[in-house]
């Protein structure tokens, strides 16, 4: 029919649908390699923090394994080795043990946090991607300035 137009692109050839099912593919795969890029960021984070952890987890154990000992043991040996109350001296002993847990949890923390910066690379590849895909969305549909 003479009164229909045909709608073919932006003059290269390609079809409006065959333009959007190329965006199409082109978004599949930057999820693809994207997710594929977390999975092995996540690995990465994951071996790294596996000794911090374990180093938290039994400095943490052997804290709360230590506090009843502690208190018990060391509190009967300070009460008579300094003459106080077995009340004073199951405080003192308590307080240094938690002090002393404290400052292995203090130590270890910060080689914790660095463990998960592999993860910063996913985060910057998904803004990189997403970046694009504003760019393409923004500028489809408009012809390519020619340059002279």
């Amino acid at each position: 029919m003479a009164d229909q137009a045909t709608v073919n692109g932006n003059g290269n050839g390609k079809s409006v649908v065959g333009n959007i099912a190329e965006f199409g593919n082109d978004v599949a795969t930057l999820v693809e390699l994207q997710a594929k890029l977390a999975v092995a960021d996540l690995s990465e984070a994951k071996e790294r923090a596996k000794g911090f952890v374990i180093v938290l987890a039994a400095a943490g154990t052997f804290a709360l394994g230590a506090i009843p000992i502690a208190l018990l043991g060391v509190g009967y040996l300070l009460a008579s080795a300094l003459k106080i109350s077995l009340g004073w001296a199951l405080l003192i002993t308590a307080g240094a043990t938690i002090a002393a847990a404290a400052i292995v949890i203090f130590l270890a923390l910060p080689r914790l946090a660095t463990s998960l910066e592999p993860l910063r690379r996913s985060q910057e590849e998904l803004n990189r991607n997403l970046s694009w895909i504003r760019t393409v969305l923004s500028y489809s549909g408009r012809g390519v300035p020619r340059r002279s």
